[in-house]
């Protein structure tokens, strides 16, 4: 048995960014791992150290019994407060301790992969207990790798893979999330259809069409007449939806053209990871 013909393109895109990852990090000295991430409250180390978490629940390893610090600021809720415990824990490792389970973890979930042969459909446990599909975990865990791949290559000045294949996937994710920050979350008019402009290294046009009864779809033809108009560059609109950077921050990147409120409301809306 292996992989399921569905799952491979994950598996191929986790592979990519956990190589990248290790390529970035392997020949970093102590200080370098104290560098800020974009991702708040994190450094290099505690990005490195969540991926090495994520990797070793996704091969069932038991979590860490470990009791947080009370003065985490950026650690304001339950979810954040389950990723925060592999980070934390991890926190006063060195750089050589640091490498060597990453590499560790690289081998294991490789061999698990080799093996794998669950169905996409398999119910299996998600963060905070939540029950998802074999599919929707596989898919979230290869956005969140190259998420954070960004980060690090962000902290250490080192740009790339803006279009491989964990950012195809994340293109995917991040699409799927537009029709609910639309219509639900920035009460677009009803009727109504928003374009999504992006360019650069992944391009898009893509347009959210709000139909009579408030509910968004996501459709790939044009529109004519949108009420609101968003055009911004591919890396620009990642770390927008990931919490990164603020819209006002980010300004000078990005071009909002029709109702000014309406386009404040989905800016308002965009993030979509916690």
């Amino acid at each position: 048995m292996s992989l399921h013909p569905t799952l491979q393109p994950y598996a191929d895109a986790w592979t990519h960014s956990i190589e990248a990852i290790s390529e970035l990090v392997t020949p970093l000295v102590e200080g370098e791992w104290n560098r800020r991430t974009p991702c708040p409250g994190w450094s290099v180390r505690d990005v490195v150290s969540h991926v090495i978490g994520l990797d070793c629940e996704m091969l069932g390893d038991p979590r860490p019994i470990h009791t947080l610090p009370r003065d985490l600021y950026h650690v304001t809720n339950d979810h954040q407060r389950y990723m925060e415990m592999q980070v934390d824990v991890r926190r006063h490792h060195t750089a050589p301790e640091m490498t060597s389970e990453l590499e560790y973890t690289i081998i294991r979930r490789n061999r698990q992969l080799r093996n794998e042969s669950r169905d996409p459909g398999t119910k299996v446990r998600g963060p905070l207990g939540a029950e998802l599909t074999f599919e929707e975990s596989m898919r979230g865990h290869a956005f969140n790798v190259w998420l954070h791949e960004q980060d690090l290559r962000a902290a250490l000045g080192r740009p790339g893979n803006l279009d491989s294949p964990g950012a195809q996937v994340a293109r995917d994710v991040l699409l799927d999330q537009l029709p609910d920050i639309v219509a639900v979350k920035a009460d677009a008019p009803r009727s109504s259809a928003i374009v999504f402009d992006v360019h650069g290294p992944i391009e898009f046009l893509r347009t959210i069409r709000v139909d009579i009864q408030g509910r968004g779809t996501l459709e790939t033809a044009p529109a004519l007449g949108p009420a609101a108009t968003l055009t911004l560059d591919w890396e620009t609109y990642v770390r927008l939806a990931c919490g990164r950077v603020t819209a006002e921050s980010v300004a000078d990147r990005l071009k909002a053209e029709g109702d000014a409120d309406l386009t404040a409301a989905i800016l308002r809306n965009f993030t979509v990871t916690q």
